[in-house]
């Protein structure tokens, strides 16, 4: 009998464990429905914003090129 308490046990904890990960849903239905919380402020907000600027900044320039390019080109250049 002594011996058939732990193999009663290794079936009983899983399945506890199966049991607790269970959860009821949610009784608000809007709760679903609600928009995601903005993202919280990070160290590394400066420096994306930063990258943001300077991919603007270089399809401006790019813009600017391929423009200047197609009015050499016009000309004969």
């Amino acid at each position: 009998m002594r011996r058939a308490m732990p193999a009663v046990s290794v079936l009983l904890l899983p399945g506890l464990l199966l049991l607790a990960a269970c959860s009821r849903p949610s009784a608000d239905p809007d709760a679903a429905a609600a928009p995601p919380a903005a993202p919280a402020k990070t160290v590394l907000d400066g420096q994306l914003k930063a990258l943001e600027k300077a991919k603007a900044v270089e399809k401006q320039l790019q813009d600017d090129k391929d423009k200047t390019d197609k009015a050499i080109e016009d000309q004969g250049g």
